[in-house]
């Protein structure tokens, strides 16, 4: 599992643009910023929708007064799942929507979980990282079912 010194492996994601589906890279997204990213199971799941996603969407100017560059939200889902959550939850311009479709950042930082018991698949576990210039300096993961280190609050101590 990736840890706090290691760099952001260098992994293509998607996000959705005006023009519409777009490749943005870790590199694009981490290098000479300071970045929030957390990740969640899935768009549209019940502690997702209900507590992760909105507290960080409700505390994006006291992040960003912390010296946050960008806070970002990466799933296991497609764009246009992630841009409908994002409209759905009024996400606007506070937060970055990832999509890591295929799962390939979720594996190559080893923060993989299997849902399939619950009909889910292959997804990323619940987890907050603060990452400086490409490299992590912060990383909350959740226990199982747990939602408890990786809230925007918990965030908001370390900073």
């Amino acid at each position: 599992m990736i840890k706090v010194g290691d760099k952001i492996p260098s992994v293509k994601l998607k996000h959705m643009t005006a023009e519409g589906i777009k490749d943005i890279t870790t590199d694009e997204i981490f290098k000479g910023k300071k970045v929030v990213l957390f990740a969640l199971p899935g768009a549209f799941t019940p502690t997702c929708s209900a507590k992760h996603l909105p507290g960080f969407v409700q505390k994006s100017a006291e992040l960003k007064a912390k010296g946050v560059d960008t806070i970002a939200c990466l799933s296991v889902n497609d764009a246009f799942v992630m841009n409908a959550w994002g409209k759905d939850q009024k996400v606007e311009d506070k937060v970055l929507m990832l999509a890591d479709g295929n799962g390939d950042f979720t594996r190559a930082i080893d923060l993989e979980m299997d849902g399939s018991g619950y009909g889910l698949g292959k997804r990323s576990r619940r987890y907050a990282m603060v990452v400086q210039d490409g490299v992590v300096k912060t990383l909350n993961v959740e226990n199982p079912g747990a939602f408890e280190v990786s809230s925007a609050e918990a965030i908001l101590k370390t900073l």
